[in-house]
């Protein structure tokens, strides 16, 4: 279950379920339920998008197991677990985990939206992040070996003149290969060429 952004409620409860999509569908957001963790795991993969809202205490699957399931499989969906008071220990130990948070039924509607709000900001900036880096490093692979060396030397504050003697290569021979590589790298200045490289750490 991919494309864009929706919330998936996961509650054993169908009064629940039904109270949390009318409140989240009030507010425009997309909402998917399931009665159990399983249905949800059957659907979901790591090219879901957008956040979970899931009870603690279920028939089968807890949401604590939910949630080692989903850090398993790689799926980063943000999580707020929904508890009742005697579940408080654990959706604490689930904040640990990394939850987003965890709210107490009857849940409390202005912040509950405000946690799904914050839970799908989180999910748009990683997404986001992962985007760039994918396309940072498909720029990276345009580049022919040999301009890889020259860009990466440069980078390290070489002149033209210290990366031909290193790489054995003439002066011209560099400038040449550096003016290629800066053009595919989409990138103009040496800061901008050492931040793209950073940004993507070692080869």
């Amino acid at each position: 279950m991919s494309g864009a952004a929706r919330v998936f409620v996961i509650d054993d409860d169908d009064a629940v379920r039904a109270s949390l999509r009318l409140l989240l569908e009030s507010e425009g957001l997309a909402v998917v339920d399931f009665p159990d963790a399983e249905s949800f795991l059957a659907t979901c993969s790591d090219a879901s998008r957008g956040c979970v809202i899931s009870d603690i205490q279920m028939p089968g699957c807890s949401g604590l197991e939910l949630q080692t399931m989903l850090e398993a499989r790689g799926i980063a969906l943000p999580l707020i677990m929904l508890t009742g008071h005697a579940d408080v220990p654990a959706a604490v130990q689930s904040l640990k985990a990394g939850a987003v948070d965890f709210i107490e039924k009857p849940f409390d509607p202005p912040r509950l939206l405000e946690q799904v709000r914050l839970a799908l900001a989180l999910e748009a900036a990683r997404h986001a992040a992962e985007a760039d880096e994918r396309h940072r490093r498909s720029l990276l692979g345009r580049l022919t070996p040999r301009e890889h060396e020259v860009v990466r030397l440069v980078a390290r504050g070489g002149s033209n003149k210290v990366v031909a003697f290193d790489l054995g290569i003439s002066e011209r021979t560099v400038e040449l290969h550096r003016g290629r590589a800066m053009k595919k790298l989409e990138v103009r200045t040496v800061p901008e060429l050492v931040r793209l490289l950073e940004a993507v750490g070692p080869a």
